[in-house]
């Protein structure tokens, strides 16, 4: 038997937008460990695309920025679920790089909804799906103050501050567990619309204590973990996954390389 004991759970995947993208992985390594995945997309230009990754896995369109869409999600699920992964993350970047204080408000309102607040309004209408114990998983970002993250970085905060009120909510009569991951920069498809993402991406892996990038797939393992039994005693907590990044803001090898330059 595997460790993680994923043989026969299912869980609702929400953020396979390509190949690359966190999501993606996360469901690829569940259905390896034995596990059985059903998937919601955005539009319904993205169920071929899903489909063509997981072909025979169940695709539900959930528009999560649509409040009919996400109260309708619950009567396309037939089953009980052990858990759920919501990988979802929109900002307009259309015009390129602003200041922070020349955010507009619709822009921000839109993230705010599909970024955040969405994992508020999935949990209430899943919740008549999920097993006693379940597992809800969020994706966030390594470090939410003042980074090059464009507004999500408040945005991310903000949902790193959720992870912890949902958990506490819920635990009033289930033992549902909400946690998230705070990932390091990756390289997928998604990021590419960040302005600047390239410059800080290379930046984070000089950081790094062994010098090499943070990969999807080592966040998606740790999903995984959160998403089985096995992390029972992780609750309301934003677990960081960026291969040290965070503790080296004073590298040598980086310093002595600004300090010629």
């Amino acid at each position: 038997m595997s460790f993680l004991n994923l043989t026969g759970k299912v869980f609702l995947i929400s953020g396979v937008a390509n190949k690359k993208s966190v999501a993606t992985h996360v469901a690829q390594t569940l259905i390896s460990e034995g596990a059985r995945c059903l998937f919601t997309v955005q539009k319904t230009e993205q169920i071929t695309q899903v489909e063509k990754l997981f072909p025979g896995s169940p695709v539900f369109v959930c528009d999560v920025a649509s409040q009919d869409d996400i109260n309708s999600l619950t009567s396309k699920i037939n089953t009980q679920l052990d858990g759920f992964l919501h990988s979802l993350a929109f900002a307009n970047f259309s015009e390129g790089p602003k200041a922070f204080h020349e955010t507009l408000r619709r822009d921000y309102l839109e993230a705010s909804q599909i970024s955040c607040f969405s994992l508020v309004e999935m949990t209430r209408a899943l919740k008549p799906h999920f097993t006693p114990t379940a597992s809800i998983v969020t994706i966030s970002i390594s470090n939410t103050r003042a980074t090059s993250y464009g507004y999500l970085g408040p945005i991310k905060a903000m949902l790193d501050s959720t992870v912890a009120y949902l958990a506490k909510s819920l635990s009033a009569d289930s033992h549902i567990r909400v946690n998230a991951v705070g990932a390091g920069p990756l390289k997928t498809s998604a990021s590419a619309g960040i302005p600047n993402y390239i410059e800080n991406y290379l930046f984070a892996e000089a950081l790094t204590l062994r010098k090499k990038a943070l990969e999807t797939q080592e966040v998606a393992n740790s999903v995984t973990f959160l998403l089985s039994a096995r992390s029972s005693g992780i609750n309301a907590t934003t677990v960081l996954v960026d291969a040290g990044m965070s503790c080296n803001g004073f590298d040598q090898d980086v310093v002595q390389k600004y300090a010629k330059d």
